[in-house]
């Protein structure tokens, strides 16, 4: 396995870094010349330089743990379910989560299945779906957005937050071939009504920027949201590397005092109009 399937993943993991083997050999310590015979399957690495290359190539944990059962070493990153993570990650996650009201911050896994969020994310969205009820069920970001009967309706800017959401999406189940959830996910988001059948075929020339625009807009509210993922760095556990943050900002003035005031209704300190 480790002649033929480990070489394989190196291959493409630098392929798709764009690295060439100096670059790599550089970032990993390594010489140029052993790159080449780890690439050809002439040489096998050691545990501890192969995680060296893959840190230095950027691979996930998830793919990590790929490499190093091809080249014959037991997996290194451990899968575990976000109720058993570090207590202390844990109450960072919840102070976030509560820090950051009067707006919304939600917790998702690599799947954008929302495991977590805060009042004020289940207060505001609740005002901008068709079926509210079915916010009581477990979501997935994507149906939030592609569903008619969720979001979809209510977000002003929907065709530019959907493409760019497929782009990512695209891209994501492109670098892990054999996630299955994300080519799954894709699919699923793909046959929702009124999705362009161009976007069955991914467009690289669309720039990804860390920072991303929604509107929403009811007959009650309209607000404008700016937003941001962030991740964990260096998690030794799978769940924590996967895990997305997706914090909401506000960018007028008129969405601060609105979601303010839906923050006072939903603890009944007034009505939500």
């Amino acid at each position: 396995m480790s002649t033929k399937f480990f070489p394989a993943l190196l291959k493409y993991w630098r392929a798709r870094s764009g690295a060439s083997q100096l670059d790599l050999a550089l970032a990993a310590d390594v010489s140029s010349r052993h790159i080449s015979f780890l690439e050809t399957g002439r040489a096998s690495p050691s545990g501890s330089m192969l995680l060296r290359i893959m840190a230095a190539l950027a691979v996930p944990a998830r793919e990590q743990n790929q490499a190093l059962v091809a080249a014959g070493f037991a997996p290194r990153f451990l899968e575990a379910d976000l109720d058993k993570i570090d207590p202390a990650i844990d109450a960072a996650l919840e102070r976030m989560m509560h820090s950051h009201a009067p707006y919304p911050l939600t917790v998702m896994n690599a799947s954008y299945d929302i495991l977590r969020c805060n009042q004020s994310a289940k207060t505001i969205f609740s005002q901008f779906v068709a079926e509210p009820e079915r916010l009581n069920a477990p979501l997935n970001l994507f149906d939030l957005v592609f569903d008619p009967g969720l979001a979809r309706m209510f977000i002003q800017n929907w065709t530019g937050v959907a493409q760019n959401m497929v782009h990512r999406l695209h891209c994501e189940a492109r670098l892990g071939r054999e996630n299955v959830a994300l080519w799954t996910l894709l699919e699923r988001v793909l046959a929702y009504p009124g999705v362009p059948g161009s976007w069955r075929d991914p467009d690289f020339s669309l720039v990804q920027t860390p920072i991303n625009y929604l509107g929403l807009q009811n007959d009650t509210y309209t607000l404008e949201f700016s937003m941001v993922v962030t991740k964990f760095l260096a998690a030794e556990q799978i769940m924590l590397d996967e895990l997305r943050i997706e914090s909401y900002f506000a960018v007028n003035e008129a969405t601060r005092v609105a979601c303010n005031a839906l923050a006072l209704a939903a603890a009944g300190g007034g009505s939500q109009g």
